[in-house]
């Protein structure tokens, strides 16, 4: 899809302040991360957004598959390519935050959400039909986005 079509909105943001436990405990979650509107300007520097489908059920960790696709993206000549994952950062069992420090930085990446990406609006921009999960019973689907140019 192209980057001009990926939504962004700054209320995205609330729901990671008011609603997500990862907020200031992760380095890849907000406050850490872009803000709305510089994850604006850092899709407008990007052409193209590679958008990536998961189902919880696959067992696909989304975090591992963007931070493979991103280097091979990377190693067929798109060197701006960069990866936004889904929800808070897993690779760690206890975030770096004190030190400020990643321990892996070279597969750690914020979430699309953590960057204001609003991820209902641009999966259904690219086609996807997506809906809120309204219990246990529904399998969520899980987006993340690789930027290339």
């Amino acid at each position: 899809m192209k980057t001009k079509d990926v939504v962004t909105a700054e209320w995205v943001r609330l729901k990671c302040q008011f609603g997500c436990g990862g907020y200031n405990q992760h380095l890849t979650c907000p406050p850490f991360t872009p803000t709305p509107s510089t994850m604006r300007k850092i899709l407008d520097e990007y052409e193209w957004a590679i958008l990536l489908r998961f189902k919880a059920t696959s067992g696909v960790n989304t975090r591992e598959t963007v931070s493979r696709v991103e280097r091979a993206a990377f190693l067929s000549g798109f060197y701006k390519a960069f990866g936004l994952a889904s929800g808070p950062c897993d690779l760690c069992e206890r975030c770096n935050v004190k030190e400020a420090v990643c321990r892996k930085p070279d597969k750690a990446r914020p979430s699309m959400e953590a960057c204001g990406i609003d991820v209902y609006a641009t999966a259904r921009g690219a086609g996807f039909g997506i809906n809120v999960v309204k219990s246990r019973d529904e399998t969520p689907t899980y987006y993340a986005l690789v930027l290339v140019r």
